[in-house]
């Protein structure tokens, strides 16, 4: 009895927590919101963002809810995205798009035989700190340029941040300048053909196309090839055990992933194909005993420090390469 008690108190304090007492309107929390965010409108505008930030953050509530219940594994939680609806979110916040490139080696997994239970290259000084891409389809540029980084460092043991504005900027797009989307197997071709990339530091992200301005003398890396690797997750495990960071896309089409916090993330309606954004696999590994249910692929997304785990997430790892994490995995070689 005590014992049972016991767990009622333990779940009211997290209840609690999680969901803050609301008075007869939810005004006062909707001002926090924007004031924290920075967010102003005009008066009609006011109204329609208001009616999506109560719809999203029913969505959050709910999900969390049932986290509480032991339906899911992650936690929700509203974000500076809550005035999107999800149309507009997918629009402006991923920007993956496959598309057909002949070059590239192919990665020959079963030159390895093992690979530890565990692995995160943040703790080798392999990965930058966490960017944002803003309101610009921009995620393809951010995940090339992270695997870039890493491989960057592994040759020269200097951790530079690269410059994805010289990607938008320079690599023939139309006036959107990539902020409509692109490929990661393209910015590495890119810094191929032009001979390198500069640091982020002589050329700054300002989240829209401009006019080019790449000067060889300023480049901070380059690129020789680059390898793709087979669609499993076994091959993308090896590549990352021995490697370091890989680029991949997934689907990050959903409203779970939208206000994602924390947790290892699992969505039923993921698909493995079709995908749309592009992020970093940094590492993997499991939480608790290791058993299935709790392996997990550590990604960095480029959606700013406020986003999931400062930044980062735990995506399903040996779930039928959930999301499609493993279906576009590459990364270049320096």
């Amino acid at each position: 009895m005590i014992a049972l008690l016991l767990l009622l108190t333990i779940l009211c304090l997290e209840v609690n927590s999680t969901f803050p007492t609301r008075g007869p309107s939810l005004d006062g929390e909707w001002h926090k919101w924007k004031t924290k965010h920075g967010k102003t409108y005009d008066m009609n505008e006011e109204n329609l963002r208001r009616a999506v930030w109560e719809k999203n953050l029913k969505v959050i509530e709910k999900h969390n809810w049932e986290y509480l219940a032991g339906k899911h594994d992650f936690t929700m939680a509203m974000n500076a995205f809550g005035d999107l609806n999800h149309t507009e979110f997918r629009k402006r916040m991923t920007g993956f798009r496959r598309q057909r490139i002949k070059r590239g080696h192919i990665f020959q997994d079963h030159l390895f035989l093992s690979v530890p239970k565990h692995v995160n290259w943040r703790e080798q000084g392999y990965v930058t700190p966490v960017k944002n891409q803003g309101h610009c389809a921009s995620s393809w540029a951010f995940s090339a340029t992270g695997a870039l980084e890493g491989q960057m460092f592994r040759k020269t043991r200097k951790l530079t941040p690269l410059s994805e504005q010289n990607l938008l900027d320079c690599m023939g797009f139309n006036v959107t300048g990539g902020c409509s989307g692109g490929f990661t197997q393209y910015a590495f071709q890119y810094v191929m053909d032009s001979g390198g990339l500069a640091a982020e530091e002589s050329y700054p992200y300002t989240g829209r196309g401009t006019k080019c301005r790449y000067q060889a003398e300023n480049s901070a890396a380059n690129v020789k090839d680059f390898v793709q690797i087979p669609r499993h997750e076994e091959a993308l495990m090896k590549a990352v055990a021995k490697v370091g960071p890989i680029s991949v896309a997934v689907d990050a089409s959903h409203i779970s992933f939208q206000f994602y916090e924390s947790g290892i993330y699992y969505e039923p309606q993921c698909r493995r194909v079709h995908l749309n954004h592009a992020v970093l696999v940094v590492g993997y590994g499991f939480e608790g005993e290791q058993s299935d249910g709790n392996s997990y692929w550590l990604v960095k997304n480029s959606w700013g420090e406020e986003w999931g785990m400062k930044g980062y997430m735990k995506i399903a790892k040996d779930w039928n390469n959930h999301c499609g994490i493993a279906t576009h995995a590459t990364y270049p070689i320096v």
